[in-house]
């Protein structure tokens, strides 16, 4: 009995050692964490800055980047605002449903950027499916393929050579 009480008063004795010695390690690792000491408003000011890809990666480099950054939707805005320059219809739905800025980029990114190049003409000479770029397709609604013939539709007519009559 009394080696049994001496087993636990040891691992009482270590159990405090071990916390203590975490929380001199966790106190050591806050005292070099800058980022941690930065006000709020100057950590959301430095991500503010930072472009779309910027922003992803450094989301990635630890926890408590990546909380701030996904949990602060307004960074998320001005890159959303540029994705409705060519998605106008997606993003303003998006946002009447309730989607949060951050939500709404990733669910139009990839379908801003192929529709941004349909729209500049890029496809406008493919002739078969087989010549269509695979890995940079993103499937679009009915809506949006309406638009991109509009468009489509209206550069062959500008591009038509014109016939003179005498």
């Amino acid at each position: 009995m009394q080696e049994n009480a001496k087993k636990n008063n040891y691992s009482r004795v270590s159990d405090i050692r071990l916390s203590s010695a975490a929380a001199e390690e966790k106190k050591k690792e806050s005292e070099n964490n800058y980022f941690e000491q930065l006000p709020p408003e100057v950590i959301l000011n430095i991500f503010g800055q930072l472009d779309i890809q910027s922003m992803c990666r450094a989301s990635m480099t630890c926890r408590s980047w990546n909380d701030v950054i996904r949990n602060s939707d307004f960074l998320w805005k001005p890159h959303c605002l540029a994705v409705r320059t060519v998605c106008q219809r997606e993003v303003d739905e998006d946002l009447k449903s309730g989607h949060s800025w951050r939500v709404t980029l990733l669910r139009n990114y990839q379908k801003s950027k192929v529709k941004r190049e349909w729209l500049s003409g890029r496809y406008s000479n493919i002739c078969s499916p087989i010549s269509l770029p695979e890995k940079t397709m993103h499937p679009m609604d009915a809506d949006t393929w309406g638009e991109i013939l509009e468009v489509e539709l209206e550069r062959k007519k500008s591009t038509r050579p014109v016939t003179l009559r005498f």
